[in-house]
C-alpha cells in the first residue's frame, strides 16, 4: 500500500473538522429558530393567560409573530362572524395598504370563493399571486398591498372554521412544510384564545344571570303581598344584562294591556309610554303576536306603525317581545329595546325568557300570599269563635253548677224565710187581735196609753219584717234566675215576634202595678230580621227587664216635666247579614257617666230600697254575652234618652239545643 504524503494525510484531517463545524452551525441556528418559536408561542401563551375575555390582543402577537417567524411580508387574521370575513389583526405595511385592507373588510365570504374553501377547512397556498389561477379578488388584494405568495390556514374549532390566518411574501415561492406547520400551530393558539374569550364571557354572563336571579329572588322574598317591586327588578335587570335602551313589563288585565314597570328615559319619552296604556288587545298587536308563547323581535320599529310613535318618542329602534306564559295563558309580555336596528342576540332572547319566568313565579306567589293569607284570617276568625263557643259553653256549665248550689242555697234560706214571713204576718193579726181584746178591759190612761204605744210599736216591727222578708224572698229568686242552666229550649225563633211579645207583656204588667201608667209604644221592626237561634225565654226576660227599665226611666221623668213631656219607648230590629240587631230606646232621665260604668255588675241599682234588685241588668247581661256570644252596648245622655243596642248572632256556638 503506497504511503500518503504528509499533505494528503493534513486535507483528509481537515475536511472531518469543518463538516463538524458546518453541523454545529446548522445545529445552533435550528436551535435558535426553534428557540424564536418557541418563545413566540410562549409569548402568545403569555398574551392568552393575560386577557382572557378579549381575543384581540392575542390576533395581534399572533400576525406579529407569524410574519417574523415566516419571515413574511405581512399577515392577517380575520374571523368569520355569520356570513360574512371580518378583520380583526393585522401587521402595518404603508398607510395607503393598511387602509385599502381597511376597507376591504368586512366581506361576504361568498365574493372570495378563495376564503369559501378555507372555510370548509383546506389550507390554501398561491405561490404567486399573479398566476392565472388566482381569483381576480385575490390578485387585486395582492397588488394593493404589495405581496407575491400568500399562504392562507383556517382557525378550526371543532370540525367548523372561526377564521383564518394569512402570512404574504413579497417573493414567490411555496411555503415549506415547517412554516405550514408553524402557522398551524398559531392558528391552534388563536382557536384557543377564542375559545379562552367566549367561556369567559359566557361565564361572566352566567355569573351577571345568576346575580341577577338572586337579587330578583330577593326582592319576592321580601315582597311577598305586592308584586311590583319585583316587575321593578325584573325591569331594571333585564335592560342592563341585555344592554337595552329601555325595558318595559305589562300585564294583561281585562282585555287590555296595563303599563306595570319600566325603565325610565327621559321625562317626556316617559311620559308618552305612560299615556300609551291602558291599550285594548286590539289595538295592540304584541297581544296576537306572542299569544302562542314565542318570543317575537321587531328589528325595526320605524316599519310598524303601531310601534313608530313610541318607539321615536322614546328613541328606540328594535324591540323584543317575551310573553309571561302560565298555564298556556299569555298573562303579560316584556318588552326590551335598543337605540340600534337589527335582530337580537340568540341568548339575550333566552334572557329575557328567563325573567318573564320568574315575573310569572312573583304573580303566582303573591296570588298564594294572598289566598293564604285570607285563608289565615278566615281559620282566626273560626278559632276565635270556637273559644268564644267554648267559653260560653264553659260559662254555661258554671252557670249550671252554680244553680244547683244556688238552688240549694236558695231552698235552705226560703223555708226560714218563710216561716219569718208567714209568722210575721201572723203575729201582725195577733197584735190587731190583742188591741181588740184589751179594748173592753178598764185600764188606767196612762196605762191604756203605754199599751197601745207598745202595741203599735210591735205591729210596726213585724210590717218591717214582713216588707224586708218579702224583699229577701225576691233577692234568692232573682239569684236563682240569674244563676240556673240553659233558660228552657234552645231553638230558631222570629225575633220580631220576640220583641213584640216582651213589649206586650212588659206594658201590660206595668199597666197592672199603676193602672194610670201611660207610655207610647213604638216599633220599627226590619221585616228581613228573621230568625236566630237563641233560648227564647231568657231572651225575653232581657227584653222585658230592658223594656221594664224604659218605662220606669219616662215615669221618673214625667213626674218632674210639664205637661208637653210624651214618654216615648221605641223597639228597633235590623237585619245585620250574619246577625240581628235590637235596639230599645226611652226618652227617660238617661243614664249618668258614674252610673253607666257600673250598671252591668251584680246587685248594682239607683231604685229605691224594695223596688229593684241590681241583678236585671247583670243578668241581661250574661244572657246576651256569655250564653248566646253576642253583644250588648248602651248610649245614653242624662236627662234626654237611653238605648240599649244587643246584637245576636243568627247561629249559636251549640251543637244542640241542650244550652
Amino acid at each position: 500500500m503506497p504511503r500518503l504524503s504528509r499533505h494528503q494525510a493534513g486535507l483528509r484531517m481537515i475536511t472531518p473538522t469543518n463538516e463538524l463545524e458546518r453541523q454545529l452551525q446548522a445545529a445552533a441556528a435550528e436551535n435558535a429558530r426553534l428557540r424564536d418559536r418557541q418563545n413566540a408561542t410562549a409569548e402568545i401563551l403569555r398574551t392568552i393567560a393575560a386577557s382572557p375575555s378579549d381575543a384581540r390582543p392575542v390576533f395581534e402577537a399572533i400576525a406579529s409573530s407569524s410574519k417574523r417567524l415566516l419571515g413574511g411580508f405581512s399577515a392577517t387574521v380575520l374571523q368569520f362572524i355569520g356570513d360574512e370575513l371580518h378583520l380583526v389583526a393585522f401587521t402595518p405595511a404603508s398607510p395607503e395598504a393598511d387602509e385599502g385592507l381597511k376597507s376591504s373588510f368586512p366581506r361576504r365570504i361568498e365574493d372570495f370563493p378563495t376564503f369559501a374553501l378555507v372555510r370548509g377547512g383546506e389550507t390554501i397556498q398561491f405561490p404567486d399571486a399573479e398566476a392565472e389561477d388566482v381569483p381576480e379578488l385575490n390578485r387585486n388584494l395582492a397588488r394593493l398591498r404589495g405581496f407575491r405568495s400568500v399562504l392562507f390556514m383556517p382557525l378550526m374549532n371543532r370540525g367548523t372554521a372561526a377564521g383564518m390566518i394569512s402570512v404574504t411574501r413579497a417573493e414567490t415561492g411555496a411555503f415549506a412544510p415547517d412554516l405550514v406547520q408553524l402557522l398551524q400551530t398559531f392558528a391552534d393558539q388563536a382557536v384557543i384564545a377564542i375559545e379562552n374569550a367566549n367561556l369567559f364571557n359566557e361565564t361572566k354572563e352566567t355569573l351577571e344571570r345568576q346575580t341577577a336571579t338572586a337579587d330578583i329572588l330577593k326582592v319576592m322574598a321580601a315582597s311577598p303581598s305586592d308584586v311590583q317591586p319585583v316587575f321593578d327588578a325584573i325591569a331594571a335587570n333585564a335592560n342592563r344584562l341585555i344592554g337595552g335602551y329601555s325595558t318595559a313589563v305589562l300585564r294583561y288585565i281585562d282585555g287590555a294591556a296595563h303599563l306595570a314597570a319600566f325603565t325610565p328615559g327621559d321625562p317626556e319619552g316617559d311620559r308618552v309610554l305612560q299615556a300609551s296604556f291602558p291599550v285594548p288587545f286590539a289595538q295592540f298587536p304584541a297581544f296576537q303576536l306572542t299569544a302562542n308563547g314565542e318570543s317575537v323581535q321587531l328589528p325595526d320599529a320605524e316599519l310598524e306603525p303601531a310601534a313608530r310613535g313610541v318607539a321615536r318618542a322614546r328613541g328606540f329602534r328594535s324591540m323584543l317581545f317575551t310573553p309571561l306564559m302560565s298555564e298556556g295563558e299569555a298573562k303579560g309580555v316584556i318588552i326590551a329595546t335598543r337605540r340600534t336596528t337589527g335582530a337580537f342576540a340568540e341568548h339575550h332572547v333566552r334572557l329575557l325568557q328567563m325573567f318573564a319566568d320568574q315575573a310569572v313565579i312573583a304573580v303566582k306567589n303573591v296570588s298564594l300570599f294572598n289566598q293564604v293569607q285570607t285563608r289565615t284570617i278566615e281559620l282566626a276568625r273560626s278559632l276565635d269563635d270556637l273559644r268564644a263557643a267554648q267559653d260560653r259553653l264553659i260559662q254555661t256549665e258554671k252557670l249550671a253548677s252554680l244553680g244547683q248550689l244556688t238552688a240549694g242555697i236558695a231552698h235552705e234560706i226560703k223555708n226560714p224565710l218563710n216561716f219569718v214571713n208567714n209568722f210575721a204576718a201572723l203575729s201582725t193579726e195577733l197584735m190587731d187581735e190583742l188591741s181588740e181584746a184589751l179594748a173592753p178591759i178598764r185600764l188606767e190612761d196612762d196605762v191604756r196609753g203605754e199599751v197601745d204605744e207598745l202595741t203599735g210599736m210591735l205591729k210596726d216591727n213585724l210590717q218591717k219584717v214582713v216588707q224586708h222578708g218579702k224583699r229577701a224572698d225576691s233577692i234568692v229568686k232573682n239569684m236563682l234566675l240569674h244563676s240556673r242552666e240553659g233558660g228552657g229550649e234552645h231553638r230558631l225563633s222570629e225575633v220580631n215576634m220576640l220583641v213584640e211579645e216582651s213589649l206586650n207583656l212588659a206594658y201590660h204588667g206595668a199597666r197592672a202595678e199603676q193602672p194610670q201608667f201611660d207610655v207610647t209604644l213604638k216599633r220599627e221592626f226590619d221585616p228581613a230580621a228573621g230568625s236566630a237561634e237563641v233560648f227564647p225565654q231568657e231572651i225575653t226576660r232581657v227584653l222585658l227587664n230592658l223594656v221594664s227599665n224604659g218605662f220606669y226611666a219616662v215615669a221618673k221623668r214625667q213626674a218632674r216635666a210639664d205637661a208637653s213631656y210624651e214618654p216615648i219607648v221605641t223597639a228597633t230590629t235590623r237585619d245585620r247579614g250574619d246577625a240581628i240587631e235590637i235596639r230599645i230606646r226611652d226618652n227617660g232621665t238617661g243614664i249618668p257617666d258614674e252610673v253607666k260604668a257600673k250598671m252591668f255588675n251584680p246587685f248594682f241599682t239607683t231604685k229605691p230600697a224594695g223596688e229593684g234588685t241590681g241583678l236585671g241588668l247583670s243578668m241581661s247581661h250574661d244572657i246576651v254575652v256569655k250564653q248566646h256570644g253576642g253583644t250588648i252596648d248602651v248610649a245614653t245622655e242624662p236627662g234626654q234618652f237611653t238605648e240599649f243596642t244587643i246584637v245576636l248572632p243568627r247561629k249559636s256556638g251549640f251543637a244542640n239545643g241542650s244550652g
